[in-house]
């Protein structure tokens, strides 16, 4: 028997029954449509969650005016959506560093510049420039006031965090965008 549900159905079945294989292919055949039917509706509840939707994601797009992208890769669309959703209210470095996570995936650290007029965004456990950057100070530039500036810091691999710890071999599977001078 090849479906799950179908060995399940059947174990429900009197003993008599294990040697039948009419209920054998009757339990197969109901079981292959109930495993479908479970398989459709998990994958419709996916898709009300942004961090595992798929196929709906370009109505999480829709809803929130966000413009879809079908050749960026599904993370970077779906930490757009979750970026959006996250920076609403009112702003503040709390603000800022939900909707930088969103996108980055790790920590960020928001810094103010109360005499400059503006606040400084640092990468804190991403290595280079994160993949989709521009997304990111798009949403930035939305929610903060326009007379702030805002700067990026990013954490690049530097010779003392390499030294007798990365052996040759690591070093060349390493694209260059990760160290310091490296081209982007």
């Amino acid at each position: 028997m090849r479906s799950v549900r179908g060995r399940e159905l059947f174990s429900y079945l009197p003993a008599y029954y294990e040697i039948s294989r009419v209920m054998q292919a009757d339990m197969d055949a109901k079981g292959s449509e109930l495993d479908a039917l479970y398989f459709a509706l998990d994958e419709t509840l996916a898709q009300f969650f942004v961090r595992t939707s798929t196929w709906a994601l370009d109505r999480w797009e829709n809803e929130l005016g966000i413009p879809a992208d079908l050749k960026k890769p599904l993370e970077q669309r779906r930490s757009v959506v979750e970026s959006k959703l996250r920076g609403s209210g009112k702003f503040s470095g709390r603000l800022v560093k939900n909707v930088a996570e969103a996108y980055d995936g790790g920590t960020v650290n928001v810094t103010f510049q109360h005499t400059e007029w503006g606040f400084t965004v640092k990468f804190i456990d991403t290595i280079g420039i994160p993949p989709n950057l521009e997304d990111l100070k798009a949403a930035i530039e939305e929610i903060k006031p326009a007379h702030l500036s805002v700067e990026y810091e990013f954490r690049y691999l530097l010779i003392r965090d390499i030294h007798e710890k990365k052996i040759l071999r690591e070093m060349e599977q390493t694209i260059l965008s990760k160290f310091a001078g490296g081209v982007q």
